[in-house]
Formats: structure tokens, sequence, C-alpha cells
């Protein structure tokens, strides 16, 4: 499926993303705000909020939010949770189609699990118009870790979409999280717009009973689209597999990385 199709499936699960979506370590943030030295009530521009994730601890914190998304479910999701921030307005529209204020500069852009879905022919040169020399364009995301010690869940449930066609061929088990390339940061540097001034690499795990661990699938783009009948196999086969386990619940490590760079 199209990348075009896959990132407007995320709208279909709008009120599931929040609860089910990890939260962004504390640590991501404080070392952002150290990093590009933004302070509130400065103004950021939040490219694909999704339903808010991480514009609420932003907003919290004081700064003045504009944020675009794309689906229209989620829009209002973002909207719904924002509602106490004045400061804080959601644009449902993609970036790519967006048409900001004439004469606006922001003091950060930023991304948080949705930078791969913007057009990468438009992405960074729109990004760097929109902020002044010097200022700065931060993404992240949360992927799946697989740290020494990752649950043998994994290894077990990776047969099963081996088994359907899922796959994606890589080699089992993936790279360790110190590991994992970013490239995120090479893209930086060959825009032609911005310096990389710092990645940060953060990992934590989380437990999940098999249901909130369904959930969770259910909010990924590759499970939305996957076939019905294929879906409901693999949920058979998590609940299977944790049902033996004493306490019926997994445990996933996640990795976020950050990437900051600075408008040339």
């Amino acid at each position: 499926m199209s990348r075009e199709r896959l990132r407007v499936a995320f709208d279909t699960v709008a009120s599931l993303y929040q609860k089910a979506r990890p939260d962004y370590p504390a640590d991501l943030y404080s070392e952002l705000l150290a990093m590009t030295g933004v302070e509130p009530p400065a103004h950021l521009l939040e490219i694909g909020c999704g339903p808010g994730k991480a514009t609420l601890p932003l907003a919290r914190a004081g700064f003045r939010i504009t944020a675009v998304e794309l689906g229209d479910a989620l829009a209002v999701e973002a909207r719904r949770r924002l509602r106490d921030f004045p400061g804080v307005s959601v644009v449902t529209s993609s970036f790519e189609a967006w048409e900001p204020p004439t004469g606006v500069l922001f003091d950060l852009v930023y991304a948080a699990t949705a930078w791969k879905w913007v057009d990468p022919e438009v992405k960074y040169e729109k990004a760097a118009a929109l902020l002044p020399s010097g200022g700065h364009l931060a993404v992240w995301d949360a992927q799946h870790a697989f740290p020494p010690d990752f649950d043998v869940f994994f290894t077990e449930i990776q047969q099963v979409y081996d088994e359907m066609g899922e796959g994606d061929g890589s080699t089992w088990p993936p790279p360790w999280p110190e590991d994992q390339p970013d490239p995120t940061a090479t893209e930086f540097e060959t825009s032609g717009h911005f310096d990389v001034i710092g990645t940060r690499r953060y990992v934590w795990s989380l437990r999940y009973t098999t249901e909130e661990y369904i959930a969770l699938l259910e909010t990924f783009s590759g499970h939305i689209a996957m076939q019905a009948a294929k879906r409901e196999h693999l949920y058979d086969e998590v609940r299977r597999r944790l049902a033996v386990r004493p306490e019926r619940r997994l445990t996933r490590h996640w990795l976020a990385v950050l990437t900051i760079g600075r408008r040339l």
C-alpha cells in the first residue's frame, strides 16, 4: 500500500490512538528545549499532531502552538484535548497543502512520529521556509526496540507474521537500540537546509495485557491495512500465547530517536 494511503489510515483509529500509543519520555522534552533554547511563550509549529500526543506536554509548558493535522477525526480529538489552551490551534490539512499566514515564522518546527509520512520532496524546504536563520527543526518517533533482554514473545509472534506473508524480510532479531541507524540525520544534512546539532536516543519498556497490546497493534498502519482474516488470525495467536503466561502480559521496549537540525 502506498505512503499516501497508509498515512491517512490513522484517522480511522482516532479515538484509540491517544490511549494506546505510549507517551514520549519527559527527558526528551527537556533535552529538546535545552538544545534548541526555545522558551515559553515561543510560537511552535507541529506537523502531524494526531490527537495531541506530543502537543499536550508543550502546551502545558506554556508554548503557543499551531498544530497541523491531516486527519479530520484526529484533528477533532486534538481540539478536544487541547481546548483548555487558548494559545494552541489545530488546523486540518496536510503539511504539504497548508498555507501558513503570510510572513509568519516559527521559533521551532517539530514532528513526532509523523515526519516520515510527509512528502520528502517538500518537507525540508517548507520547514526551512517557516523558520528564521538559526531556527530549529526537531523530529522524533517511537518504534519497537530490541535490547538484548527483549521479550521472547516477539520471536514467537514474528514467525506468525512471516507465515502470513506479513514479515518485512529483515534479519531477526533487529539491531540493538544503540545500533539502529538514524536515516533522518542523513536526510537533514543532505537536504541543504539544516545542520544536525544533536541526536538523542531514549529506550524504555512498558507492560501490556493481551487486550492492551492488541489495541496498540490496531493503531499501526500496517495492521489497519492488513486483510481482516490475517489480522484476526494474528490477534488470536497473540491471545493464545499470552494466555499461557501466569500474568498474561508481555513487555515491549520502545526507542525514540530525537534529531534536531539548525536552519542554515
